[in-house]
């Protein structure tokens, strides 16, 4: 028989049996589906991921007392434990990096309520407190009024910049600018509102108010440490400027020689491979699983190939009384058993796919299936059919023919 035969012969056999076939391809297409579907959600979350990280551009760096992305455990207490980073080391990277074309500093408080007349804001707002460089550092734009001045920073000013998610709540009918609010019980004057921004993650970039970083210490608490935005002045100098700043910073902290910095320093490449590093734990959870079913199903495809092989006892005595070979008599139980696991490998791939559309169009994550994990699945479908599919087609392979014909 032909491989076409063998083929048609064994979706003949599944479609006899279609609750023993189905059974059997479960695990196929719980192991398949799993690998699709998770790699499809890591692709896309990481395609998100880069996309979201853009907005620090290709020339900014950060630094901060804190590592960006944490999972805990001992380390903590050493990031903890650091110096804050402050004003005055700032403004050594201003004065001395000659490859550093701006540098803006933020502090942050979360959780507070604007309120304008009768109106108020939910107890979400973010305060980030600046200086005028952040429009420049983090790609920002305003829409109406202006941002931030050196001299509001000098002279301690209480003037605000609205997000627009702040905007639409306290203003939806007029004009903020010059017009007075109350950030935490501070009062404020609106010197402007910045463009919108989006979301990043799935929260909203606009639900903030910037005020400057003086007046933010001086209301909010000076013992905290800063967040600051460096930009190179070209993505040619990004690397020395960056050089240049973790120099600084290690003599104006007194950071010995022998020891690592006492601070972090990220960008978007750091940022996207912490996190490609994080799901790596995902994907081996989902390689796990689907391993686990791959083996279950392999050991159900064994046990139905040899109960297949003795129902068609006198099949097989038949066909070896007419000339048939051994090779030809495994061949066709082999291709039955790879058939039946590639069946259950396509129908696990459309239900892979299938939850990566739905999570995509539930959520703001892009549905990303490289082709590749199409390829592999099937692969690794054809490797368990092949592998447990062995034993039954050599047991139908070495029957005597004789004894084969005398089965009842």
């Amino acid at each position: 028989m032909v491989i076409g035969e063998h083929f048609s012969v064994a979706l003949s056999s599944i479609r006899a049996n279609k609750l023993r076939s189905f059974l059997t391809l479960l695990g196929i297409v719980i192991g398949v589906m799993t690998i699709i579907a998770m790699q499809s959600l890591v692709e896309g979350l990481k395609r998100n991921v880069a996309e979201q990280l853009q907005i620090l551009g290709n020339d900014v760096f950060q630094v901060q007392k804190y590592p960006p992305i944490s999972i805990g455990g001992s380390n903590w207490r050493k990031y903890r434990n650091r110096k804050n980073i402050t004003r005055a080391e700032a403004r050594a990277i201003r004065e001395r990096a000659t490859a550093v074309k701006a540098v803006s500093e933020q502090a942050y408080r979360g959780g507070a309520t604007i309120q304008f007349k009768d109106k108020k804001t939910l107890p979400t707002v973010l305060i980030v407190g600046t200086t005028p460089e952040y429009l420049q550092t983090n790609g920002q734009s305003m829409a109406a009024g202006r941002f931030i001045s050196e001299v509001d920073v000098e002279r301690s000013r209480r003037v605000v910049v609205l997000g627009t998610d702040v905007v639409e709540r306290l203003f939806p009918w007029g004009d903020p600018v010059d017009q007075w609010v109350i950030v935490e019980g501070h009062k404020f004057k609106v010197i402007g509102v910045l463009a919108k921004q989006g979301t990043i993650f799935g929260q909203s970039r606009d639900n903030v108010v910037y005020v400057p970083i003086t007046t933010f210490l001086k209301s909010w608490g000076k013992n905290r440490s800063l967040s600051l935005s460096i930009q190179a002045k070209s993505p040619a100098l990004y690397n020395e400027a960056m050089e240049q700043t973790i120099g600084i910073l290690r003599a104006v902290r007194k950071v010995p020689p022998w020891e690592d910095n006492d601070f972090e320093i990220f960008s978007n490449e750091t940022l996207v491979e912490t996190f490609n590093n994080l799901t790596r734990y995902i994907r081996l959870a989902a390689y796990v699983i689907a391993s686990i079913s791959l083996i279950v199903a392999g050991v159900g495809i064994m046990n139905i190939m040899l109960v297949t092989v003795m129902e068609r006892t006198r099949e097989i005595g038949i066909r070896k009384a007419v000339g048939a070979k051994k090779s030809d008599i495994m061949m066709q139980f082999l291709v039955e058993a790879i058939t039946l696991s590639e069946v259950g490998g396509v129908i696990g791939i459309i239900l892979g796919v299938s939850i990566g559309k739905l999570v995509s169009l539930l959520t703001p994550l892009p549905a990303v299936v490289p082709v590749w994990t199409l390829f592999v699945g099937l692969l690794f479908c054809s490797v368990v059919g092949l592998v447990f599919g062995v034993y039954p087609a050599t047991k139908a392979a070495s029957m005597d023919p004789i004894v084969a014909l005398r089965y009842e």
